[in-house]
Order: structure tokens, then sequence, then C-alpha cells
């Protein structure tokens, strides 16, 4: 696993954060190190999956990245299911594929190119995850592709979503993100990382509240929702079609 030094050196102008070819070959140490609880997060989201998967259906991994909800999945579900993983980044994509070879996947896998600001294409579906996606989605598209899941879910299916969010009152969301820096900095990130990479992504992760979040669920038909995991910024809610 190659170590993320993306934004180790001092820089005088910050990109936007993107999902390219850099990213994606650090991508999975960024993510152990920046998400907290990640292991323990995807061995619940493997629980949850497997608690609702139904036999010839397919699970989808909307924002799929490099792979690990995917292999998750196919460790833990028992059932005859079909898993297919979505992503906008190639880059992430063929890294998946590279993981693939080295997992004796047991289940069919099928990964998809698209763009979720175009929208979703979901059909025959008993579980969805969105696990730190919708997030980069622009707030203007996010109701359609709640809706597309919505609408692609059978009876009784979930939808898994994760999503940094902002406090309900600007003293915790402070404080959260305060502890949230902390945390890195104990992952080994340096200031200079933490502030580049803050910067990086200020105009391409637009978190919501938690209760926004919420709201959007329930417009677009999940009314049977709770929260499965939560820590300071960082929450994640199943919502049962």
């Amino acid at each position: 696993m190659r170590k993320d030094n993306l934004f180790k050196k001092r820089k005088n102008n910050i990109m936007n954060f993107d999902f390219g070819a850099k990213t994606a070959a650090v991508f999975d140490d960024m993510l152990i190190r920046s998400v907290p609880l990640y292991n323990e997060l995807q061995h619940m989201i493997g629980e949850i999956t497997s608690e609702f998967a139904q036999d010839k259906t397919n699970i989808y991994d909307v924002g799929c990245s490099t792979g690990t909800t995917l292999i998750t999945i196919d460790k833990i579900v028992r059932k005859n299911v079909s898993l297919i993983g979505v992503d906008y980044s190639r880059a992430m994509l063929d890294k998946c594929r590279e993981r693939f070879k080295k997992e004796r996947i047991k289940n069919k896998i099928e990964l998809v190119c698209g763009d979720l600001n175009d929208g979703v294409n979901i059909h025959n579906a008993s579980v969805v995850i969105l696990n730190l996606t919708l997030q980069f989605v622009r707030p203007l598209y996010r109701d359609n592709i709640i809706r597309n899941i919505y609408a692609g879910l059978n009876e009784k299916g979930c939808l898994i979503l994760v999503e940094k969010v902002l406090g309900d009152d600007s003293t915790f969301n402070s404080m959260f993100i305060k502890f949230y820096y902390e945390m890195k900095k104990r992952n080994g990130y340096t200031e200079t990382e933490i502030a580049h990479k803050r910067e990086a992504l200020e105009n391409v992760l637009i978190p919501y509240r938690l209760d926004e979040n919420k709201q959007l669920l329930m417009r677009n038909g999940f009314s049977c929702q709770d929260i499965f995991y939560k820590w300071y910024n960082f929450c994640g809610i199943v919502a049962i079609k």
C-alpha cells in the first residue's frame, strides 16, 4: 500500500481535489488514515449488507473507488448476488481491477464508469451503498440520485449512506473539526498536509448537516431509517424501502 504524500509539499496554489491516477495510487492509505474507524466501518457495511442481501439481486457500491467495500461484501455475504461498482474515475476502476485479480472473488462483479451528476441507473437491487460519495455530488443533483436509488431498490431493500456531516451548531462544528484534525495528526499527517487538503476539498466536498441528509432520504421515499455509525463529523445511515 503506497503512503499518501499528495499534500506533503508546500505549495502556493492548491488545485481542487480530484480522483485521478495520483489519488488512486494512494487512496487506500488515505482512507485508513482519514476516515475514523475505517476498518470497523467497512465491517459494519458488510454486516448490514449481508442482512438485506437477497438471492439473484444486485448489490451496488456507488462511488466504489478502489473496490474495498466490494471485496468486503464478497467475503461476508452468503447469498447469490451480483456486485456492481460505479465510479466516474477510470483510474479508480483500473485500481479495482488490479485488486480483484489478487482476490478470490466468488460473486459476479461488474464495474461501470459513470458521473453521478448525470444520475445513476439502479435495477433489481437489494442493497445500494453510498460510502462517502454523495458529499462529492453537487447538491442540485442529490435528490435525483436518491430518487433513482429508491426506484431501483426492491421492496425491503436498503440504502447505506455514509457522509461527512456538519454540526448543528457552530460550536459543535468547530469542536468536531478540531477533533478530526487531531485524529489525522495521530495518523501521521502534518499541519501542512491537513491545511492543503482542506483547501483542495473546499469547493469539491460539500457536506450537509445530519438532519439535512435525513430529510433528503425522507422526501425521496425512505421513511424508515436509522443511524448505525457516528463519529463527531462523520455519520452512517441505513434506510429501508
